[in-house]
């Protein structure tokens, strides 16, 4: 793995080291309001400053991290499993079942990803697993996508054909043969859509879908503070560099997986 590819995998574990002992490493309760202490600049005793009720942004933005890489991390994870399967299944059985299948990935795919997850989100009420949920709605078509496509490559290969000519059931084949060869795939693409992730579940927090007030995300916290970005900037700009930070790590080390274990995934 290059240099840029090491520096963005420790980011990554500073960050997740922060977000899972964030009650720990928390000055403050995230969700107290403290009317002597409204508005503070960043000092001393608040070192991100705080907000219109006197909450600490410090706090607040590592609570948030628990909560937002938690949500990208799941939904990538839901996402890897459907495509996976779906891939597999449309791959290797092909017919009807692939024409189906690939129907529903095009339909998926034809829409921007961000306004389907929140199309998908205004169905369900609004908080953490309806963002999961949307998240993995819209982003497994593009992993059963490629591993249908892998999966083409490999069902010609001696190994299949002689798990066929023994007996070997296809479901047999289909979970023991081809999906361990298909999984190195999912995990890379998981990795370079992870970036993607964090973005589109600070997107649904900042319009209003995600976690509820007054549990923190960084999106949200972006949401309820941008009226004071001119006069009290440190509000935005601390969870809009959590986000922008996160995102760009996540990203950087997809493609430093990708280059690292040859594959030609393109996105």
């Amino acid at each position: 793995m290059h240099l840029t590819g090491k520096i963005a995998s420790s980011v990554i574990i500073i960050i997740s080291i922060l977000a899972v002992f964030s009650s720990v490493l928390s000055p403050y309760d995230p969700e107290k309001i403290d009317l002597d202490s409204i508005k503070e600049p960043p000092g001393i005793k608040h070192p991100f400053g705080t907000d219109n009720k006197g909450r600490d942004i410090l706090s607040r933005v590592l609570y948030g991290g628990r909560i937002s890489v938690s949500i990208a991390v799941i939904a990538a994870s839901i996402s890897m499993f459907l495509g996976l399967v779906m891939g597999l299944c449309s791959g290797y059985l092909g017919g009807k079942i692939d024409t189906a299948i690939m129907a529903v990935v095009d339909l998926i795919l034809a829409f921007p990803s961000l306004l389907l997850a929140i199309g998908v989100s205004i169905i369900f009420p609004a908080g953490i697993y309806t963002v999961m949920i949307a998240i993995a709605f819209v982003g497994w078509a593009s992993f059963a996508r490629l591993i249908r496509g892998h999966v083409l490559t490999l069902k010609e290969e001696a190994y299949i054909e002689a798990a066929e000519a023994i007996g070997c059931s296809r479901f047999r084949i289909l979970f023991v043969h081809l999906m361990p060869q298909c999984l190195p795939i999912g995990l890379v693409m998981a990795g370079i859509k992870l970036g993607g992730y964090v973005l589109t579940e600070a997107s649904l927090s900042f319009l209003g879908l995600g976690a509820q007030p007054p549990m923190p995300t960084w999106g949200s916290m972006v949401s309820m503070n941008r009226a004071y970005i001119a006069s009290e900037p440190w509000m935005v700009l601390f969870p809009g560099l959590a986000i922008a930070v996160t995102a760009l790590c996540f990203n950087v080390l997809g493609d430093a997986l990708r280059d690292k274990s040859g594959l030609k995934v393109k996105m």
